[in-house]
């Protein structure tokens, strides 16, 4: 074995190894939520010495007290329709960032970027202020509009666009399209990679969001899953059958949409540092 392939053999076992680091605190997890409760607080092993599927029956028989398909459908909701604005809302800012030529363009761009670097916790007091001047506390609303102010989307697919060459447009427009024909036509078909990754990205942060609707929610039924399960944690209680079980079948969907697309995660954020 030359050095070469020495040196990449090396690479996969460190790969390996490091990703056994993220898998297995996943699978004890999954393995501890079929296990009773005396076995989850006293370690007895890495196997269940009693399978069980009683933390799952009790968690989705009994909508009285754990409305769990409702906060399923409220985190659906709110996921979906947060990462379908936050798309629209920052492909559009960001093709005028890269294309249009707007009086004070870098400076808007540069500050922009600049509140990437602000805490969402400092914005918090002033948008519920806001969000309870215009009536939407305890509405998906406040968890779906903020959320278009975001500027790490612009940023991502900004990148991308500086990389589509200017001569796909300028026939666009010889062939009669106006700007937003160009943009519908042209630019989001070439930008789909890019697209996916940011709506997947989204949607797994709308999905995993856990102080935004606990500040901005109130009422049980309007909850989304993060804050559901948290009510199984109590300052002298902890149902740790029931919330393992519960943050498995939170976790399900955004690991399905993972390994669906899995390829245009990749190659979007392959793509979005790509330069003309």
């Amino acid at each position: 074995m030359n050095k070469k392939s020495l040196r990449l053999f090396s690479a996969e076992v460190a790969k390996g190894v490091g990703s056994l680091f993220f898998v297995i605190p996943c699978l004890l997890r999954v393995l501890a939520a079929f296990k009773p409760d005396s076995e989850i607080v006293k370690f007895q092993g890495i196997l269940p010495k009693q399978w069980t599927i009683a933390n799952f029956q009790e968690v989705l028989g009994n909508p009285e007290e754990i409305p769990l398909l409702r906060w399923l459908l409220n985190s659906v909701i709110i996921s979906i329709s947060t990462a379908t604005l936050v798309l629209t809302v920052s492909s559009l800012a960001a093709w005028s960032m890269a294309r249009l030529r707007l009086p004070g363009k870098p400076v808007v761009y540069g500050v922009v970027l600049a509140t990437l670097m602000v805490p969402g916790q400092i914005l918090l007091v002033p948008i519920y202020l806001l969000l309870n001047t215009l009536g939407w506390l305890d509405t998906p609303l406040a968890l779906i509009v903020p959320a278009a102010g975001g500027a790490f989307g612009v940023f991502m697919l900004h990148q991308f666009f500086l990389g589509i060459p200017k001569d796909l447009e300028e026939a666009a427009a010889l062939d009669g399209c106006s700007r937003l024909s160009t943009f519908m036509n042209v630019i989001v078909p070439l930008s789909r990679a890019p697209m996916a990754t940011l709506f997947i990205f989204t949607f797994v942060g709308s999905w995993n969001d856990f102080l935004g609707p606990l500040v901005f929610l109130d009422s049980l039924e309007r909850y989304t899953l993060p804050v559901g399960i948290a009510l199984f944690q109590t300052s002298y209680f902890t149902e740790y059958g029931l919330t393992l079980a519960a943050s498995l079948l939170c976790t399900l969907p955004t690991f399905i949409a993972f390994m669906i697309f899995q390829r245009q995660i990749i190659s979007g954020m392959a793509a979005s540092g790509m330069k003309e």
